[in-house]
């Protein structure tokens, strides 16, 4: 069915602690930062600005997806990827331009999105399959596939008939 990873939502539960001290459910909820866009949807389900994290703190999520996390901190996200049949080529760049990434570089004339962030993206398949694509090579990925992307050009290519999804934990990155 065509579009339909433009429905793709995530429900977040957040876990704390009560009056009492006793570990409860705090939120249990669809989250709202969310964007649905013709190369793929993107669902933040918890942001930190700073690491360690300060267990009593409340993610830092806002309005809107934004492609990096804050420079000490982390986002975590899913990300559900329509069939390629389904992507013009052309939106790929400015999907990714309108999660705030205008500096991930997404205008390979080679490889249709590829793109790369000052991030490191521990990215694992939930369902679906999908190809991580390289510069100089590929590999195919499986639910329950996990792979670390560090600051270099990737891409994603769903060669399947069906959307994928992953999560995805990015933390910001530097060169050293």
């Amino acid at each position: 069915m065509s579009g339909e990873h433009l429905k793709k939502t995530a429900r977040r539960v957040i876990a704390g602690v009560d009056a009492d001290g006793k570990s409860t459910i705090v939120v249990d909820e669809t989250t709202g930062t969310r964007v649905a866009l013709p190369a793929f949807s993107v669902n933040d389900v918890w942001r930190v600005d700073a690491l360690p994290a300060v267990f009593t703190d409340d993610d830092t999520l806002e309005s809107e997806v934004e492609l990096a996390p804050p420079a000490s901190g982390l986002v975590v996200r899913l990300a559900t990827f329509p069939p390629d049949s389904e992507i013009d080529p052309a939106v790929y760049a400015a999907s990714i331009g309108n999660l705030h990434g205008e500096d991930a570089k997404a205008d390979s004339e080679e490889i249709v999105g590829l793109h790369a962030t000052e991030t490191v993206d521990i990215a694992t398949i939930i369902d679906g399959e999908i190809y991580a694509i390289y510069e100089t090579g590929e590999t195919l990925l499986r639910p329950g596939d996990t792979v670390i992307n560090r600051g270099i050009k990737h891409a994603w290519s769903n060669r399947t008939d069906k959307p994928v999804t992953m999560v995805a934990v990015m933390v910001a990155g530097t060169t050293g």
